[in-house]
């Protein structure tokens, strides 16, 4: 059981590294085409849904947008219960 655990662990640690690398990402602007443009395209894919539904409630404040954080935090939060409903079975 420590295995899963462990392996639920990691998979929310890399979407958590995933978000921050896509909001590093959006602050280069990606050519037209080549490596960048198809990184920024596959991040997108990867993590915009999830951010998308906090940016419905969460409007941008002064061109910052907050949604990258609160949805960290409730990734976190989602993986913290995940957890220890896991260890309360076991």
């Amino acid at each position: 059981m420590h295995t899963v655990i462990s392996v639920i662990n990691t998979l929310f640690q890399i979407y958590d590294f995933l978000i921050i690398i896509y909001c590093i990402a959006t602050w280069i602007p990606p050519k037209k085409q080549g490596w960048w443009a198809d990184f920024c395209t596959v991040l997108q894919k990867i993590v915009g849904p999830y951010l998308n539904l906090f940016r419905r409630f969460i409007p941008a404040a002064g061109g910052i947008d907050f949604s990258p954080i609160i949805a960290i935090a409730a990734l976190n939060l989602i993986q913290v219960l995940l957890v220890n409903a896991l260890l309360y079975l076991c």
